[in-house]
């Protein structure tokens, strides 16, 4: 049996065997299976009832060879500092794998936001971006909302930037309002990204029933079953935290998140069968969409498992053990660093954007986004069929190589 994997080990040994696979010099190897630079901070900030309360935040820059590290920053009671490092490698290969100047960082602070009032939470953004302000900045480290951070968060966040530095900086983060300067159609856009590629994968591997089970039910899970819903596909399980649901009819995602925003969670939605989140990941259903966190899907449960098609919503969602099992079944996965590389790719138009001082149409950044997935799937499909090897190897051995291209460009070694 597989125990849980440290993030950090699985980002490095996918990296390793795509490395090899490639042929990569051992020096780049060396140089890109760590990061370049990973921050620890202590944020002390003043509490409702009086009291000061410490919290731990990090910050991992993993590679600027091709430009500005980007990555978001999560706030969740589970963050550790190998978590962090391993999604800032993921956000290397996603932004390579996707064509944009950037290099992958991340950030995160160890806190259940949901236990702190909306004072505390503006304290503690505000402390950590004046923890970290010497290391970020629009051409330096470009932070983005994660896992339980908001576009209110990130203006928080922009504006104690713009105090520290005395001007204006509004590219320091994206994801921000559309009223502080964000882009449109950044809310959706992990979510769609990952359709416009699923739409490509369809091509080759056709889901005849339209059904789909969702784990997680957060911004990206239901925007994700939004976009099924609008496209006439057939979501018949979500989940969040609490657990997961179930009708064979299928759900609208409108009247599940009204009902979690009611009641903090999808379970008890009316006409629904409770089930757990392991029974959502093995529904005989066409499409698999994990949205949630990391190793959900490991060699305990990957032989369960019975979609055709995964689709990568989360980043890390299944350890390598579960997609040799998954692979050997003929299970096409539309691996992460492809699948939500949607919401990058607008942070990177919004980054753009702010740069300029030239805003752009919903329409246009829909477009433009469909058109960058569009490209960047073919291109992983005709790398897996000239070079025989599964999807998330094609997209790790482009993105490995336009990254080590870059080094040896700067004749780093």
């Amino acid at each position: 049996m597989e125990s849980k994997i440290n993030p950090f080990t699985m980002a490095q040994e996918q990296f390793c065997a795509a490395a090899k696979a490639i042929g990569l010099e051992q020096d780049f190897v060396e140089i890109l299976k760590e990061p370049e630079k990973v921050l620890t901070v202590n944020i002390p900030i003043p509490m409702d009832d009086g009291s000061v309360k410490t919290f731990t935040g990090y910050r991992s820059q993993h590679s600027h060879a091709l430009g500005p590290t980007k990555g978001g920053i999560r706030f969740h009671q589970d963050v550790t500092i190998d978590e962090v490092k391993a999604l800032s490698m993921w956000m290397t290969w996603k932004c390579a794998v996707v064509e944009l100047p950037y290099g992958g960082g991340k950030g995160g602070i160890t806190v259940n936001p949901k236990l702190l009032s909306s004072h505390e939470l503006e304290h503690l953004s505000r402390g950590y971006i004046r923890a970290v302000s010497r290391f970020i900045g629009p051409e330096i480290d470009v932070p983005a909302p994660d896992v339980n951070t908001t576009p209110k968060i990130m203006a928080w966040m922009m504006d104690e930037y713009e105090k520290i530095v005395g001007h204006h900086a509004p590219g320091v983060i994206t994801g921000k309002p559309v009223e502080l300067n964000g882009s449109l159609g950044r809310d959706t856009a992990t979510s769609l990204g990952g359709w416009f590629a699923l739409k490509e994968a369809l091509q080759s591997v056709p889901a005849k029933r339209k059904t789909v089970a969702i784990q997680g039910y957060g911004n990206a899970g239901y925007n994700a079953a939004k976009i099924f819903e609008d496209n006439g596909f057939n979501v018949v399980a979500v989940s969040d935290s609490q657990g997961a649901i179930y009708n064979e009819g299928g759900f609208h995602a409108d009247e599940v998140l009204e009902h979690k925003a009611k009641t903090k969670s999808v379970k008890g939605f009316k006409g629904s069968k409770e089930i757990t989140n392991t029974e959502l990941l093995e529904l005989d259903v066409d499409i698999l969409v994990p949205s949630a966190l990391e190793g959900v899907i490991t060699d305990k449960n990957a032989n369960e498992v019975k979609a055709k098609i995964i689709l990568e919503l989360a980043n890390g969602p299944l350890t390598p053990k579960a997609d040799k099992i998954l692979y050997e079944k003929d299970t096409f996965i539309i691996p992460d660093i492809l699948a939500n590389a949607g919401g990058v790719v607008v942070s990177y138009f919004e980054w753009v954007q702010n740069t300029s001082g030239y805003y752009w149409t919903k329409e246009k950044v829909r477009d433009k986004l469909e058109e960058r997935m569009k490209v960047a799937f073919n291109s992983m499909h005709g790398i897996c069929h000239k070079e025989n090897c599964n999807t998330r190897e094609a997209s790790y051995r482009k993105a490995i190589a336009r990254i080590s291209g870059a080094l040896k460009a700067r004749t780093i070694v």
